[in-house]
Formats: structure tokens, sequence, C-alpha cells
């Protein structure tokens, strides 16, 4: 979301080096991710499983920060930790039914 706020195209850049990474290091040839055991060691060793978080969070918070402005738009939602996207409410106005 940095970079929607601050228009810096480094955030773009540093997601896109972390997306050549997860693709070179964490891709496995039979489909999916898998987690690396140790990042700091090549060639690296997988685990065999693939956390239900990653397709979930890293992979929408990479999506968003490519994707259109148009595409839910910050001031009408904000994202939870979990980049689940929430729509802000509105102040109605006293007595108003929303």
């Amino acid at each position: 979301m940095h970079h929607r706020i601050t228009g810096k195209e480094i955030y773009r850049d540093w997601g896109a080096s972390i997306h050549e990474a997860i693709e070179k290091h964490a891709r496995v040839a039979t489909g999916g991710y898998a987690v690396i055991k140790n990042v700091d060691a090549t060639p690296v060793i997988h685990e065999d499983k693939m956390e239900t978080f990653f397709l979930a969070e890293t992979l929408k918070y990479l999506y968003l920060l490519f994707s259109e402005e148009s595409l839910l738009p910050l001031d009408e939602y904000v994202f939870n930790t979990e980049a689940h996207p929430l729509r802000v409410l509105k102040q109605q106005p006293t007595g108003a039914v929303p």
C-alpha cells in the first residue's frame, strides 16, 4: 500500500525483487510453493508443505502492489493484517438509518 500512498516506485521495485526470489527459490516443479527451511542457505532445502497464509496474504499483497489504483480505492477500504479489504463506513447523520 505504500506505493499507492507515496507514489514511490521503490516499493514496486522491492515487490518485484521479492516476487522473483519467491519464483526462483520457493516454486516447486509439481506445482505450488514450498516452505524454505533456511533462507540464509543455498541451495535451498524445501519442506514438504505450503503455508496457507502464503497465498492468502503474501501473494495478495503483491497483487495489490501492482494493481490499478482504482481496484479497492484506499479512501473506501482499509486492509487488516491478513490483507482482507474492509469497507470504510461513512459517517451517517444523527438519526439516519444506514
